[in-house]
């Protein structure tokens, strides 16, 4: 007890400036404008980091541990002060308003959300304590969420257990996000929302990402070490590497750089758009890529959806002929583009197709047997089940 009273009395590190006022938010857009930060003077941990979010863009910050991910979460929140620069909403230097209406401001979907003993009406109405019934029912539909708890005997009554350990991961992770709706947010914060679920729970929970994405015009920013996550959900990229922002785009366009290996190069892979066209009676779905057909183990999405395909570079060939009695089914021709080696003995090989840009990770030794260079056609072969269902979204 001596110890809690003793913290009630500590001073705060952050405090508001005698003359803050109240955040005011009209369109949401968020800017980092040339951030330095270190918490300790001689470790710096962001250094010029500048970027912006537009109004109802969809950002994901991307880069290995380290890099300073997390970090800008907490300066946004306001939990540190930047060393230079500012963060501004709508214009506002966050140092300027008050802590209180900066974080009401914010609804967040955290790594690990913390659920109390009680029950989900409970736990769900935490995001805004005052909030009617109705307004938590309405949080729990938006989140997708109402299925499920009616499903249960004892509906919104029933008690989730310490720190929700009657609930799986994707369930908690679907309170988070109805959580952070009821708190009327203006911006939304998702911080390695996926990292602690396994494989199976990441694609159960991604569609609700997406639906968060396509349904509220919500500027977010989705801070994560996942490249498929980030070719599912975000519509900008800006990848930090050692504190520093290394770059900056349209998602498709960053992620199909063969030189963009923040994660290393098993993680690199490019982005396709398609259009679902038909499902087969052999569990295939065809998808149409700017007039390519591909096939897919068969999605959920209707026909006419359109989607976003991560084809990862280590799941694809190149021949310089057209391939013939192969049990692959996608096979598009193109030319290459680039052919980009490491110190090691791979090569990542850029191709431009009808499709859109395909990138396939081969063996130096494989490039030069092919002679392949710049503007060489060749065939990028593409395995039909290599394509896991979380690398499959909506755009």
């Amino acid at each position: 007890v001596e110890r809690l009273f003793k913290l009630l009395g500590d001073k705060p590190a952050i405090e508001d400036a005698p003359d803050a006022t109240e955040l005011v938010v009209d369109k949401g857009e968020v800017q980092f404008e040339h951030i330095h930060f270190a918490y300790r003077p001689d470790r710096p941990i962001l250094k010029d980091v500048n970027f912006s979010i537009p109004a109802g863009h969809k950002v994901a910050v991307v880069g290995a541990s380290g890099a300073g991910k997390s970090t800008l979460a907490r300066l946004l929140f306001r939990f540190y002060d930047v060393d230079q620069g500012a963060v501004r909403i709508d214009g506002q230097d966050i140092r300027n308003v008050t802590q209180d209406s900066l974080r009401s401001a914010i609804g967040v979907v955290p790594q690990d959300t913390v659920l109390f003993n009680d029950t989900l009406y409970r736990n769900l109405a935490y995001g805004r304590p005052e909030a009617t019934e109705e307004e938590v029912y309405r949080a729990a539909r938006m989140a997708h969420l109402e299925e499920f708890i009616r499903s249960l005997p004892e509906g919104y009554e029933t008690k989730v257990g310490e720190r929700g350990l009657k609930l799986s991961g994707g369930e908690k992770q679907r309170v988070a996000i109805g959580r952070a709706l009821l708190a009327r947010p203006k911006l939304i914060l998702a911080d390695e929302p996926l990292a602690a679920l396994d494989e199976p729970r990441k694609a159960e929970i991604l569609p609700y990402f997406e639906r968060l994405r396509d349904e509220f015009s919500l500027p977010i920013l989705y801070v994560t070490h996942s490249i498929a996550e980030v070719a599912r959900l975000a519509t900008t990229v800006v990848a930090l590497k050692d504190g520093k922002v290394d770059r900056v785009g349209p998602a498709a366009e960053v992620l199909s750089d063969p030189s963009f290996t923040p994660m290393g190069p098993r993680a690199v892979g490019a982005v396709l758009d398609a259009k679902v066209v038909m499902h087969h009676e052999d569990g295939l779905t065809e998808l149409s890529a700017n007039g390519v057909a591909l096939m897919l183990p068969q999605l959920s999405h209707a026909i006419g959806d359109q989607v976003r395909v991560r084809v990862a570079a280590h799941d694809v060939i190149l021949s310089r002929e057209a391939p013939k009695g192969l049990s692959a089914l996608n096979i598009v021709a193109g030319r290459v583009q680039s052919v980009r080696s490491g110190g090691g003995p791979g090569a990542i090989v850029s191709v431009d197709t009808k499709a859109g840009r395909i990138l396939a990770r081969i063996t130096r030794r494989s490039a030069a047997a092919l002679a392949l260079e710049e503007g060489v056609t060749c065939y990028a072969v593409m395995k039909s089940v290599s394509v896991a269902p979380q690398d499959i979204g909506t755009r």
